[in-house]
């Protein structure tokens, strides 16, 4: 199908941006990527009367790492976030999730904060932040506020994020402990049917000192796993730990039956997911 019309708006900084979107309000609509607005314009399922290409804002492409904190603009691409060495050694698991996303056409103009400030939860890079405990930085009329990534998913397609705020940054501490991303998809470019972002950091004696779990696509939100995480802190990475962890994650999940599969089966994969992810990251830690 065809997109109604709209009048076509490119800012070239981020305070023109939010005064764009501060002066045109309902009638305007955010874009970045394009990848989830476009297909539910050309749907008609969205009609903006006025769009706002984030492209030409310079200073929403950014990766740095200072301070063992890493600062990504939201207009950073997968294939950026893919490419970039420094990123890599501050905090590798965001490689390895942005390579099993989609495909490498997607990935080449896809963004991190498309992907983050849509509020889908099939997108993947939604848990990996709430595994990283990372925080998100809106830009709006009244200025700059932080909202903390596990506090931001209020429901499928609902964030923190007003309307008239645009997502302009993501921080988070650098992490180079044991970590993997594990994802379960019908063919290559799908959304996942389950997966499972973790993150072990390994003491000198040999026990759990710190995790963090989160999951992809098994309830209407990305979920942070915050029980099963300290269950492995507390109770180590023996079989029976694992199992128990698995479990308590397992109980906060609220999959449902689509073209993925039945709920049934979500559950079944996204257990296996989980445990070989745990098993996973505790090998690299």
């Amino acid at each position: 199908m065809i997109t109604g019309n709209f009048e076509y708006h490119q800012p070239g900084s981020i305070p023109e941006a939010v005064a764009l979107l501060s002066k045109l309000g309902d009638d305007a609509r955010v874009i970045a990527g394009g990848h989830s607005l476009i297909p539910t314009m050309k749907l008609r399922l969205a009609m903006p009367e006025h769009l706002i290409d984030l492209q030409a804002v310079k200073e929403l492409r950014k990766i740095s790492v200072s301070g063992g904190e890493v600062c990504i603009g939201a207009m950073t691409t997968q294939a950026e976030l893919i490419a970039s060495e420094e990123l890599h050694k501050a905090a590798p698991i965001v490689r390895e999730t942005s390579l099993q996303i989609a495909d490498p056409q997607v990935r080449y103009m896809g963004t991190l904060g498309g992907n983050v400030a849509n509020g889908d939860p099939g997108n993947d890079m939604p848990a990996l932040m709430q595994c990283l405990d990372a925080s998100f930085t809106l830009s709006g009329p009244d200025g700059e506020r932080t909202v903390n990534a596990r506090e931001f998913y209020e429901a499928a397609y609902f964030t923190a994020r007003d309307d008239l705020e645009i997502l302009t940054e993501i921080r988070f501490p650098a992490y180079s402990g044991g970590y993997a991303y594990e994802k379960q998809k019908r063919k290559i470019g799908d959304y996942a049917t389950a997966a499972a972002a973790v993150l072990l950091t390994k003491g000198a004696d040999g026990s759990c000192e710190q995790a963090s779990i989160a999951l992809t696509n098994l309830s209407d939100t990305p979920l942070f796993c915050e029980e099963a995480s300290r269950q492995l802190v507390s109770d180590g990475l023996d079989s029976a730990s694992v199992n128990s962890a698995v479990a308590s994650a397992m109980g906060q999940i609220d999959p449902v039956d689509d073209n993925r599969g039945p709920a049934e089966f979500k559950r079944h994969a996204a257990a296996i997911i989980l445990r070989r992810a745990i098993q996973q990251a505790w090998a690299r830690a």
